[in-house]
């Protein structure tokens, strides 16, 4: 059964967080500067935001107008600056002294920031501490916890490198009974990658000529990055024009290479590349090269049911069928020949088009096997075997004669 994404994330946060008290990453509240209002409220606090006017500011204290009958005071140290009459602000109320409302600036901001993240929300955070979980951040004056697995795409090893540093993160939870915010740097790479993964295939085409990174190397081929995120297969039959029977001996993983855009497929999650297509085609000049009669010198590369594929160059092979491999009957190929035998053929005939060269097997005296010829030829051979006994005679005579008008 797939787990719900969801509840995978959850699971992480709640390991995550085991023994770690998230109120605690807050700062304590400072206590009231000296010849301020006491710090009991006697009617408890009040996690309301109010709009305030300063009336009057007299040493540490700044005495705020919140409304008809309604006072307040707080510590001037709660301001950045020290305030002017007339100006106003959002206050949170913490309780009553005396008659007069127990003000203050920094959990005024922390509400008024609660106000505004939510799940799926951006916000930037800076990171203020590590424990074995994750990273305790700052969101403004809010406090914050990333866990390890939600820090970057891959699994860091030192959180500690990422003290002090500042980044873009996604709000995964919000608690505000318990003043828990969770935090995902990872859900922002991916959608980065997605992003750049979307603007690189938007520009990718079929035949343009791409460069990247092999990244894995399989017997069917090599994988290659060539943007953030987009990958592509380089298979087997297009790595080169030569022969490739192992990728890994052609290719080396973390091998920059180029290679041209042969097919895109399903939005991109296929995309085919060819090297083989920068490399100068053979066949470009077999019509030049080959000509019917011509004798070459061939290695057996592949074997099939009904003969042989011989190369005789690096990306140019030709078939020699099992007819003409051997001088008698053969019934299996590999009976007859093996890969890597080499042995000389004659050209039969040239598909350019098609891209096939028909070959048939020369004896060691160049007689094409199979045919008349050879025969005429095997005949002689074992006349001439036959001298060794009785003196040589018209019959030989008559079979070089033959054999040799065959040639001419």
């Amino acid at each position: 059964m797939t787990r719900d994404p969801k509840e995978a994330i959850d699971a992480e946060i709640e390991a995550a967080l085991d023994g770690i008290d998230l109120q605690s990453l807050n700062p304590s509240e400072e206590a009231p500067a000296a010849g301020g209002p006491a710090p009991h409220a006697k009617h408890g606090k009040s996690k309301d935001l109010h709009p305030g006017t300063v009336v009057g500011v007299t040493g540490p204290d700044v005495f705020v107008e919140l409304g008809p009958r309604m006072q307040g005071v707080i510590s001037v140290s709660e301001f950045e600056t020290t305030p002017k009459v007339g100006e106003t602000f959002q206050f949170a109320l913490r309780g009553q002294d005396e008659g007069l409302w127990l003000l203050s600036r920094r959990e005024a901001l922390e509400l008024a920031a609660w106000d505004e993240v939510e799940v799926g929300s951006l916000v930037k955070a800076k990171v203020t501490g590590v424990n074995t979980g994750g990273l305790e951040l700052r969101v403004g004056p809010m406090a914050a916890f990333m866990p390890a697995s939600q820090v970057a795409l891959h699994r860091v090893e030192d959180l500690g490198a990422f003290l002090n540093q500042s980044f873009l993160c996604q709000v995964l939870e919000v608690a505000r009974e318990r003043k828990r915010i969770v935090l995902s740097r990872r859900a922002v790479l991916e959608h980065e990658r997605e992003q750049t993964r979307a603007d690189a295939l938007d520009a990718l085409t079929v035949g343009a000529l791409v460069r990247g990174k092999v990244t894995r190397v399989e017997k069917f081929g090599a994988f290659v990055e060539i943007s953030p995120g987009v990958e592509g297969l380089v298979h087997v039959s297009n790595l080169s024009r030569q022969r490739v029977d192992d990728p890994s001996e052609f290719v080396k993983t973390g091998q920059d290479v180029e290679a041209v855009v042969q097919e895109i497929k399903d939005g991109g999650k296929r995309i085919g590349l060819s090297m083989k297509a920068l490399e100068p085609d053979p066949w470009d000049e077999v019509p030049d090269k080959y000509h019917e009669g011509t004798v070459f010198e061939g290695t057996v590369v592949r074997l099939m049911e009904f003969g042989a594929f011989v190369e005789l160059e690096p990306g140019v092979d030709g078939l020699v069928h099992v007819s003409q491999l051997s001088r008698d009957r053969v019934a299996r190929v590999r009976d007859a020949v093996n890969i890597g035998d080499t042995f000389p053929v004659r050209v039969l005939s040239v598909d350019v088009h098609g891209r096939r060269i028909s070959l048939s097997r020369l004896d060691d005296h160049g007689a094409t096997l199979g045919t008349e010829e050879a025969a005429d030829a095997g005949a002689v051979r074992e006349a001439l075997r036959d001298t060794q006994a009785k003196p040589l005679g018209t019959n030989l005579g008559s079979l070089f004669k033959k054999a040799l008008e065959g040639r001419g």
